[in-house]
């Protein structure tokens, strides 16, 4: 099988040093079988490892069923709440295939519980029983540990949970977008491109950079807005999909809030030659005087 990722190597090592796994090895190859990880089980194909034990650790028995209930995770993977939402959920809907079952560390399910839970519940679901966190091994037992330690790592962007998607509006009248423009922090024109066309990815979208046209930047430094705008693509990967609809590539007007640590988008319009609103709109915005300008 291939390996990979330096969670996966760590285990390995404290596999080593832990022991011959004896009888219950013996038992484990009877119970359940070694089957790779199908391109169709977007949650966890190329995860790092290529087999997985069937029955699963939730006790799905035929991969059929494992592919359909991982499934219903992606959504909430594609918010990015936990950087290591997916190795959790991966232990367990697709256990790599080694002489014991291992489940992940308590530690580690209360982390991504903390994070992902207030954003199950914007869509009205509670954090299931099944994933009751003091089912599982403390830490110094044999477990798989949290990957993102260092809270200070660009890979932990954790957004805060928002019972607000945005969806790409319709341009109604120019006056209506020049109001929306005037009480947003920032608007910008961009364009945004698809990395790839499978869904073996969540964050899968870029900004193209030479085509950034800067509207309004509020109390953003005009330089910075590249970069927020890509950090915006890749933690709130459900807003870019719901203004993408399908396509690879796309031209849109955004506008929203600039905060501390990110950008939140608020309204977002195609450019599209029909839209003769948005046009309108952002040829008058050059000269258009906001109320708090005016007074």
């Amino acid at each position: 099988s291939r390996l990979g990722g330096p969670w996966l190597l760590g285990l390995l090592a404290r596999l080593l040093l832990w022991g011959s796994p004896g009888a219950w090895a013996s038992y484990l190859r009877r119970s359940s079988s070694c089957m790779p990880i199908p391109h169709r089980m977007a949650l966890c194909y190329d995860i790092g490892y290529s087999e997985m034990r069937i029955p699963n650790l939730l006790e799905h028995e035929t991969m059929t069923e494992v592919i359909q209930q991982s499934s219903s995770w992606l959504p909430l993977l594609a918010r990015e709440c936990h950087p290591d939402a997916r190795i959790f959920l991966c232990s367990l809907f697709a256990p790599i295939c080694l002489d014991r079952l291992i489940y992940p560390c308590r530690s580690l399910c209360e982390a991504v519980k903390r994070s992902c839970a207030p954003v199950m519940a914007c869509y009205g679901y509670p954090w299931p029983e099944i994933l009751n966190c003091n089912k599982f091994p403390a830490d110094h037992e044999l477990c798989i540990a949290a990957v993102s330690m260092d809270e200070n790592s660009s890979s932990r962007r954790m957004p805060r949970a928002s019972c607000k998607d945005c969806e790409l509006e319709e341009a109604s009248t120019a006056r209506e977008i020049l109001e929306s423009l005037c009480a947003n922090d920032f608007a910008v024109k961009i364009r945004i491109l698809r990395k790839n066309t499978t869904t073996t990815t969540i964050s899968d979208f870029d900004l193209d950079p030479s085509k950034v046209e800067v509207l309004k930047h509020g109390p953003l430094l005009r330089s910075e807005i590249p970069a927020r705008l890509q950090q915006w693509l890749d933690i709130d990967a459900t807003c870019a999909h719901n203004i993408m609809r399908g396509t690879h590539a796309g031209v849109f007007v955004v506008s929203g809030e600039a905060q501390s640590d990110k950008v939140v988008v608020n309204k977002a319009y195609a450019w599209q030659k029909r839209n003769r609103n948005l046009h309108q709109a952002v040829r008058r915005w050059k000269h258009h005087r906001c109320p708090e300008q005016a007074g």
